[in-house]
Order: structure tokens, then sequence, then C-alpha cells
């Protein structure tokens, strides 16, 4: 590993206790995430996340608490770097609107880089509906808290 590579998420949960997840597709790997994304350069982790919505959900967002950081070493399944995620509890500021999927995976047209989102509720949401070991112990330490 040769850098760090900074990322964040939030945790959007709607009224029925259901979390939004994505389902991506990029550089041929499908996987399923939280909604956030890598930090630019210059840019706190509050406004990297706030940016990251807007981005992928056209969504204004509010962080509403800090849930967990990275405490172990995770190389990105992409390059050569180590991963550092940071997960916020945050509250929509205005409508979602998105198109949810109900299935993974179930992406609207075709390309290099594929985006669909799901709304999971937590009582069903499993460590095996993510790829990344990050996200699994989010998942983990959402289920401990229910």
């Amino acid at each position: 590993m040769e850098y760090f590579n900074v990322r964040v998420y939030g945790l959007l949960l709607n009224d029925e206790d259901e979390l939004l997840i994505s389902d991506e597709q990029e550089y041929g790997i499908r996987f399923s995430k939280f909604p956030g994304g890598g930090l630019e350069l210059g840019e706190g982790l509050i406004d990297g996340l706030k940016r990251e919505f807007i981005e992928e959900c056209n969504l204004e967002i509010e962080v509403v608490s800090h849930f967990y950081t990275t405490d172990f070493a995770v190389k990105s399944a992409f390059n050569n770097s180590q991963i550092i995620s940071v997960y916020y509890m945050v509250r929509s500021l205005t409508p979602v609107n998105l198109n949810i999927k109900t299935v993974a995976f179930d992406f609207d047209g075709e390309g290099e880089v594929l985006q669909a989102f799901r709304w999971v509720p937590l009582t069903a949401l499993s460590t095996a509906d993510f790829e990344f070991p990050t996200d699994k112990r989010v998942v983990e330490l959402l289920q401990n808290e229910l």
C-alpha cells in the first residue's frame, strides 16, 4: 500500500427503518455500498459527504452523528491505497426522489459506470450483501444496535 485514500459515507434511514444502499458497477466489478465516496483534495469530511450525496443522489443532507471510522487496515479493491472510511448517520433535507429498485444491481441502461439505489430494512441487512470489509463492519455494528 502506497498512500491513504480517505472516503466518507452516509447512513440514511427512512421512516420505515430502511437504509439506503447503492448498488454499483465500476471497473467490471459489482458491489453494494452506502452512498458516499472519496474526498477531494482540500475538502473536509462533512463537505465531502454533502457533495457526494448531491452528486450520487441529488439529495441535500445534514449530518446527525458520527457512526464509525475504520479501525483496521484495508487495502483498496481498485488501487494500491489503504482505505480510511468515515461513516455518519445522516438526515435528508430534501425529498428522496430516486428511482428505487427492489432487486440488487437492477441498473437502467448500460455503460462502464452504473448505479442503482434500494431501501433495505435494517432487520434484513446482512454482511453478505456487501463486498467491502469496512461496510461489512458497519453492518455488524448496526445489527448490534438493533
